[in-house]
């Protein structure tokens, strides 16, 4: 089993450190690793050079974290693809502990796990929407993003089978790529927590964009459309859309944005029974 580890970043140079630090930590080392630096303008180049040699760093402009993702997987040499986010870190064990139950469920391609989270520097407790799952979880991966990136390792068929990230998607990027997976692969979960998710910093994308279900919105449309999908995910799926959508309808009504709320009443009128 050969991994190939990809690490999207955009000026997180100490953020990233903690990241690598705990990836060169893990009992099982990735067979490589891979920092995709999205046009950082800090110290990040230099710190690569001078204290990572053995990472190999691709640099391109800012085009967000998918395109940068999408890089790291185009240039990947294993047949499995692993994730970290610049902000997160791994258990010391992480990666050993994923390898030894894919390779006791061969069948499966896809495998996430439970997680720690820090938010401002304090460990909080996720909420029940949060739950983990595995299994055919298309329907749990439908009213936000079930599984994180950090935790996650994928068979790179699945890539070629269902695509890549959606640079199109300022955010929610990941829901869209697990809507596209769920959809057609059963998801290996392991209830350990092996990553450490942090939060509270204001370069989060959750920060930086409001109303987030806006991008959930364009996934399930994308998805809906989806060749192949299960007439009940296809169900389902079009459910969470007119919820969401009633939801941004009635925000857009109160705050006198007309054009808003046609736009998402032209999408409820379209798929509502």
């Amino acid at each position: 089993m050969t991994i190939s580890l990809i690490i999207p970043t955009y000026n997180r140079c100490s953020l990233l450190k903690r990241a690598l630090y705990s990836v060169l930590e893990q009992s099982r080392l990735p067979n490589e690793i891979i920092v995709v630096d999205d046009g950082s303008t800090d110290n990040t180049a230099n710190m690569l050079r001078n204290e990572f040699s053995q990472v190999s760093t691709f640099v391109q402009t800012n085009k967000g974290v998918s395109a940068a993702r999408n890089t790291g997987i185009q240039q990947a040499k294993g047949d499995w693809i692993a994730f970290l986010d610049s902000d997160d870190s791994w258990a010391p064990e992480k990666l050993a502990t994923q390898v030894r139950a894919l390779q006791q469920a061969p069948e499966l391609k896809v495998c996430h796990t439970e997680e720690i989270w820090i938010r401002n520097g304090i460990r909080v407790n996720a909420m029940h929407k949060h739950k983990k799952s595995g299994g055919w979880i298309f329907k749990q991966c439908l009213p936000l993003c079930a599984m994180s990136p950090s935790s996650m390792m994928i068979h790179r068929t699945v890539f070629e089978d269902v695509g890549l990230f959606d640079e199109n998607l300022p955010a929610c990027e990941d829901y869209d790529l697990w809507l596209r997976i769920t959809a057609k692969y059963p998801v290996l979960f392991l209830e350990q927590p092996l990553i450490k998710k942090y939060g509270g910093h204001e370069d989060q994308l959750s920060h930086k964009h409001w109303g987030m279900d806006r991008f959930r919105i364009q996934a399930l449309g994308k998805i809906i459309t989806q060749p192949g999908l299960s007439i009940e995910n296809k169900q389902d799926a079009i459910k969470m859309l007119v919820k969401k959508a009633k939801i941004f309808r009635n925000g857009a009504l109160k705050r006198d944005k007309i054009e808003s709320a046609q736009l998402y009443q032209q999408l409820i009128d379209r798929y509502q029974d």
